[in-house]
């Protein structure tokens, strides 16, 4: 089957980028150097071809009941002008998808995941039941990602939009146009969701400001390095957002009964038990680890802690700070220092509260 392309296709070629297929899509994995690019984010802005995302638009009188349902934060914040981050989950609690919900004038629009769009579709249209709700699948959509110190003010000057002081996970639309101050990065910036004829125009100018293209092997290092969950890696459908450093993405209150609300009390329960002496669940906990050693930790390496065995779900060798950095899934009372097995060699790991750099600096904590 031929990959899918996006509206910025001929763009990436223009530039020299490496294409690569990811989940059904023909997309650029870097342009030349992925360290260049890296630090291209970090220090000054960056753009990133983000269509291959699902789109979906909700609205009608039930779209507000619908997402209250399926999604286990609360969807009243997401306001006209106000995007929220959250998850959508299964009745046994785990990670259906994580996804970004952003309330407009007229209803919803929903982002998920490349890879789980034929599922999050099924998911929505599943649940929908009695709820009035109409699903719009926005395939005339493309999405840049403009991210970097200099993110917001070089879109501003591109685009001649009032993005400058845009505050996180706020949003505004221009016609058929949304920009939210959201991202994947740990940086500031900006996604922007337009018509697809208009996309190549948008990558042109902000590429004549100076923002660099940047493709999808920097965005891995820039997230991770930014302690951010990758779905398919670093959570799924087995895991909870309890045990995903993701617990404070669930709205308890006000009480409505969302999906997978009722495994999660009971986890949560099990899990305050433990804390006062209770046999521990065996559910687990992702967090931090940074090598102390030469080496680079990947996903599938295995851990040995103070507290038993884990698994690494993400590892990489981190340009900012210049060792390897990584997710893993771990026993709750593990801590302090550890070894991970690179290939015949037990390399020497600490463990650590991500995430790992902010604002181009060292910002975990030990645990």
């Amino acid at each position: 089957m031929n990959a899918k392309r996006t509206a910025l296709y001929e763009e990436h070629v223009r530039a020299g980028a490496r294409m690569t297929a990811f989940a059904g899509w023909s997309m650029a994995l870097h342009y030349g150097s992925q360290i260049a690019e890296h630090r291209q984010v970090r220090h000054h802005a960056g753009m990133f071809d983000v269509s291959h995302m699902a789109i979906v638009d909700i609205d009608g009188d039930g779209a507000a009941g619908l997402l209250q349902r399926v999604f286990a934060n609360d969807v009243a914040k997401a306001l006209p002008g106000k995007a929220v981050y959250g998850v959508l989950l299964n009745e046994a609690g785990g990670i259906v998808d994580d996804v970004i919900v952003y309330g407009r004038q007229t209803g919803y629009r929903l982002v998920a995941n490349a890879a789980t769009r034929d599922k999050v579709l099924t998911w929505l249209e599943t649940h929908r039941g009695v709820h009035a709700a109409n699903l719009r699948e926005r395939t005339d959509l493309a999405m840049i990602a403009v991210q970097g110190p200099q993110a917001l003010a070089l879109t501003a000057s591109a685009t001649r939009l009032g993005v400058g002081n845009l505050e996180p996970f706020a949003a505004i639309e221009d016609r058929a146009w949304l920009v939210a101050a959201t991202g994947y990065t740990g940086e500031a910036g900006v996604e922007i969701m337009l018509p697809n004829e208009n996309a190549a125009e948008l990558w042109r100018r902000l590429r004549d400001v100076g923002v660099a293209p940047v493709g999808l092997a920097a965005r891995d290092t820039l997230r991770l390095e930014a302690g951010l969950n990758l779905y398919g890696q670093d959570m799924d459908e087995s895991t909870t957002p309890l045990e995903s450093n993701l617990a404070w993405s669930v709205a308890w209150q006000p009480p409505r009964d969302f999906i997978g609300r009722v495994a999660l009390e009971q986890l949560r329960t099990a899990l305050a038990g433990s804390s006062q002496g209770a046999s521990p669940p065996a559910a687990g906990k992702l967090t931090g680890l940074v090598l102390q050693d030469k080496g680079v930790m990947r996903s599938g390496h295995r851990v040995r802690t103070n507290a038993g065995e884990g698994v690494i779900t993400s590892g990489i060798f981190s340009p900012t700070l210049g060792y390897s950095v990584a997710l893993a899934r771990l026993p709750r009372q593990a801590a302090g220092l550890c070894t991970v097995q690179i290939r015949d060699k037990a390399v020497a790991a600490r463990i650590v509260k991500p995430p790992f750099v902010r604002h181009g600096k060292q910002a975990y904590r030990e645990q």
